[in-house]
């Protein structure tokens, strides 16, 4: 099991559990769980309303591909840990981290 944490944007915390080998990105995962993100775009990085920050663990994610810093760069909140999770797929990289959820509501 992938066993990280979620922060909403009110500050309330909650630990996931995710098979490994599911296939699922990040931006999947909190649509699934009921977290309230707009994901517009549907995971093709184009609109940055999958925002989030990494709290904990980032130095263990795959780096940033062009397309997702492209558009974070358009962000005015986005900040050295601030990442897309349609660009994030879940996977044993995510073991401990923590997110918290930024974008649009």
């Amino acid at each position: 099991m992938i066993q990280f944490t979620v922060e909403d944007r009110v500050g309330q915390r909650q630990d996931l559990e995710i098979p490994e080998g599911i296939g699922l990105n990040l931006m999947e995962v909190l649509k699934a769980s009921e977290y309230h993100i707009l994901a517009t775009c549907g995971g093709m990085a184009l609109c940055a309303t999958c925002h989030v920050e990494v709290l904990n663990g980032g130095d263990n994610l795959p780096p940033v591909n062009d397309a997702e810093l492209d558009i974070l760069d358009t962000l005015p909140a986005a900040t050295s840990c601030s990442r897309l999770a349609c660009q994030l797929r879940v996977d044993e990289s995510m073991i401990g981290a923590v997110f918290k959820i930024v974008g649009e509501e």
